[in-house]
């Protein structure tokens, strides 16, 4: 029972506090953004300590990439090249630490690998302007960062699909999803609503991961 009351609480904050940071993306507003955004991570991260991800390894390794994620969170709040960097660096470990848990799940299945190998191919096409336009804009560092952390996340998705489980895989997905819409709007070309874009495709992907890797402990 205590499960259960644990999972609806922090089920339910995670859900009104990403709709909230949803619309305040939309509304532009500052303020309810500021709050929201770090409280629906937070909430998932209770979820995922409900889950019982603590008492395994694969389950530390989640909690770890999603306390980064979080701070990357935290980070992209400000606008200066600083905190890009800043936010850039923590999801790029926070990755490393779900790439982490994939591979402590030990279930490869390389059938499943072929669709992670496609979601890479999309995701190539769709972000191929973003290194120019970044070594543009910051120099050779921040093109070198950008690539770094494409190569990162692409791990992070070749290892999701690997193991088997379609959430993980649609989940780590999601969230290249959501990266590569940031990465083209900073870099490339802003598109209304793409904020809000982002966002969503964010919380899902990180739902599904969480989700994922909780049933594959089971």
């Amino acid at each position: 029972m205590t499960t259960i009351l644990g999972y609806a609480l922090t089920g339910s904050v995670f859900t009104l506090a990403a709709l909230v940071n949803w619309w305040a993306v939309a509304a532009e507003h500052r303020r309810a953004t500021v709050i929201a955004k770090p409280v629906t991570l937070l909430a998932l991260i209770g979820f995922a300590l409900v889950g019982g991800a603590g008492d395994h390894t694969a389950g530390r390794w989640l909690l770890l990439g999603l306390v980064l994620c979080l701070a990357g969170d935290v980070f992209l709040l400000g606008d200066s090249d600083g905190a890009f960097l800043g936010g850039l660096t923590s999801f790029l470990l926070g990755h490393l630490g779900y790439v982490g848990a994939f591979l402590t799940l030990g279930r490869p299945t390389p059938g499943w690998l072929a669709i992670g190998v496609l979601a890479l191919v999309a995701a190539v096409v769709l972000i191929r302007r973003v290194p120019p336009a970044a070594h543009r804009d910051g120099g050779t560092f921040l093109a070198v960062a950008v690539v770094a952390y494409t190569l990162v996340i692409g791990a992070m998705v070749l290892t999701a699909w690997w193991t088997g489980q379609w959430l993980i895989g649609l989940g780590a997905t999601t969230f290249m999803v959501s990266d590569s819409i940031l990465a083209r709007n900073k870099f490339v070309a802003s598109r209304r609503h793409s904020n809000l874009a982002v966002m969503v495709t964010y919380h899902l992907g990180q739902l599904l991961i969480v989700l994922g890797v909780l049933r594959a402990l089971i």
